[in-house]
């Protein structure tokens, strides 16, 4: 065979395969079938679920322990933690300067030397006159009055050691320590500064125990309830958190409740997040994945997978969604399977292959 009849003969197998494809590509999807063809397709089942209508709200990370920590003495502060310090509960975020309370305490200290020595001296006279007495040697008065001086010096003695217990109990109130474990996010008063009792020096928040604080419409209170699960939506993920509680906080010019919900993914303090509430009643509504649509100009149909694994193309309606989930209307029965993979290109009556993973 010639070069020129070589290449005329490669020409045309080229071609008449090219209309093989082309022909096959025109052929209806049953005759598609006969030559084992059947695309391979992901199924699911069609499943009867409770769903509501739904809005979504804004919502903001808070932290549930969160506190202001004020001094609650007089004196000039001599210690305040960096923020962002992370503290444990009992350790001090701030120290006031002690001197002059403890040099009080060294005065009362002494007091009560005196005053201890002083009733010694008057219990022992008062043994002294009381003998006496019996020799009448000493006057009653006298032994009345003896009585009544050391009396008046054990009371002496309790005020003394009062003042010194109220002393000791300030110097502990020198510091300022954390009624919580967590970290400090702000100083209001720095060391070198004097602050007065209750002045405000560190503001300090548990990260690590959060919530979710949310207001919605009033209208929609009676349709969430302590213990629901609500998808909450934060930084491109999706999850659901137990609603701790509801409480109304409406008034004559706001007509909302506060939603809070506990949360366990670790967020910052702070970011806005979208919760999900109900509109509406929940009822009972026929539901497919929402990869099982097709969306086309003419509307939204799904493919059904008959019992024979052929397709069949059914016109929906859709409803409420929920997660990857979504209500549909049309002739799709509880349990049918539908195609949520491979469904783009696929025809009525034409096979399939159902994948098993």
């Amino acid at each position: 065979m010639s070069p020129g009849e070589s290449m005329k003969s490669a020409v045309l197998s080229v071609s008449f395969a090219l209309l093989l494809a082309v022909a096959g590509l025109m052929l209806p999807a049953s005759v598609q079938a006969q030559f084992g063809r059947a695309p391979t397709v992901k199924v699911a089942s069609a499943e009867m679920r409770t769903m509501a209508p739904s809005m979504k709200i804004a919502g903001t990370v808070e932290s549930r322990s969160s506190a202001v920590l004020a001094a609650e003495v007089e004196g000039r502060l001599v210690e305040v933690a960096e923020v962002g310090t992370r503290v444990e509960k009992g350790e001090t975020v701030a120290r006031i300067e002690d001197t002059a309370l403890t040099l009080r305490v060294s005065e009362l200290e002494a007091e009560i030397r005196r005053g201890e020595s002083r009733i010694q001296y008057l219990n022992s006279e008062l043994v002294r006159v009381e003998r006496l007495a019996e020799t009448n040697l000493a006057a009653v008065s006298q032994i009345d009055e003896t009585r009544s001086d050391r009396d008046m010096a054990l009371a002496d003695l309790e005020v003394t050691r009062s003042r010194l217990e109220q002393l000791r109990d300030q110097i502990e109130r020198t510091r300022i320590e954390a009624p919580f474990s967590g970290v400090v996010v702000e100083r209001l008063a720095r060391a070198g500064e004097r602050a007065g009792s209750g002045a405000q020096v560190v503001r300090m928040v548990d990260p690590d125990a959060l919530e979710v604080v949310a207001r919605a419409p009033l209208r929609y209170y009676q349709f969430v309830d302590p213990g629901d699960a609500v998808e909450i939506a934060a930084g491109g993920q999706t999850f659901h958190a137990p609603l701790r509680s509801k409480v109304s906080v409406g008034g004559e010019n706001l007509h909302v409740f506060e939603l809070r919900l506990d949360i366990q993914q670790p967020l910052p303090v702070g970011q806005s997040v979208r919760v999900t509430i109900p509109t509406a009643a929940v009822s009972e509504v026929l539901a497919v994945p929402r990869d099982a649509l097709v969306l086309r100009t003419t509307g939204a149909t799904v493919f059904v997978v008959n019992e024979d694994d052929t397709a069949r193309q059914v016109n929906v309606t859709t409803g409420n969604g929920q997660g990857d989930w979504i209500e549909i209307a049309g002739s799709v029965l509880p349990g049918e399977r539908v195609v949520i993979r491979g469904n783009e290109r696929l025809q009525t009556g034409q096979s399939v292959s159902v994948s098993e993973s």
